[in-house]
């Protein structure tokens, strides 16, 4: 299960400004089950030549907070190929590793949508190219888990797009997909991303790169990212991209990674 001592890491992990999100008191906790994170942060966002912002993490006080915790894969059924790019969380984990004090298992673990197990991980990522299913007990569990604090990335790898966006609208059924705004902390709390959108990886239909957004009480808990492929921009060892392209890509995974754990509400 994940561990509560997550709680006191990711409230210490500060970045970004205070006016973005209100201070909320710890909730007790009711159950085993992870809870959402209610920590504010502090300062002003940071971009990727300002090194004073990682001064601010002290290191050694976040690795005592706890162990380290892991993230996953959702391996999913109806025959699209949920396994693509299997290097991209690997890069992007070692990445995170190397660039911030993150206390984040280099590993990481393929779930099903179905499995009690998914509420033991704070981030789970989906993607692929082609047909998916989900029955009412797996969306049941997924929405358990997004309104218990958790959180989806779901990557159009090309193909995906007329089976998994209505899939996601039935997560949250009184809503809709709603295109993050330009100014949102995604695009701002550690790389800039001045354009308000996620990186063009790869060109697809040659449309603009879109991320989309569904919330619970005001939380951001699915991002979906269309025309864009972050995923395939993290795994550089699978793709052949220019150099800055990947870079691109690898900045924002990480805004998505310091956002999700920083962003509890």
């Amino acid at each position: 299960m994940v561990m509560v001592t997550w709680v006191h890491f990711f409230g210490m992990l500060i970045i970004f400004s205070s006016s973005l999100y209100p201070a909320h008191d710890v909730p007790e906790v009711q159950s085993a089950e992870w809870i959402p994170l209610p920590f504010s942060l502090a300062a002003q966002p940071v971009t990727a030549t300002d090194s004073d912002a990682f001064d601010q993490i002290n290191s050694d006080e976040l690795q005592r907070a706890g162990e380290s915790f892991r993230i996953a894969r959702v391996e999913y059924r109806g025959g699209g190929d949920w396994y693509s790019s299997p290097t991209a969380l690997t890069n992007l984990i070692n990445h995170a590793r190397e660039n911030l004090p993150v206390p984040i298992d280099p590993d990481y673990d393929d779930v099903r949508l179905g499995s009690s197990d998914i509420h033991d991980y704070p981030f789970l990522f989906m993607t692929g190219h082609g047909y998916i299913e989900i029955n009412d007990q797996e969306m049941d569990n997924l929405r358990t888990y997004l309104r218990n604090g958790g959180f989806l990335h779901v990557d159009d790898d090309y193909g995906f797009d007329p089976y998994v966006r209505p899939l996601l609208e039935e997560i949250f059924p009184d809503q809709e997909l709603e295109e993050l705004p330009a100014d949102h902390p995604i695009y701002s709390v550690l790389y800039p991303f001045p354009d308000g959108r996620p990186p063009k990886v790869h060109e697809h239909d040659g449309l603009p790169a879109q991320a989309f957004g569904l919330y619970h009480d005001g939380r951001l808990v699915v991002l979906y990212t269309y025309e864009s492929n972050p995923s395939d921009g993290w795994a550089y060892d699978q793709h052949d991209n220019p150099q800055e392209i990947i870079d691109a890509a690898l900045q924002f995974g990480m805004n998505l990674l310091v956002y999700v754990f920083t962003s509890g509400r």
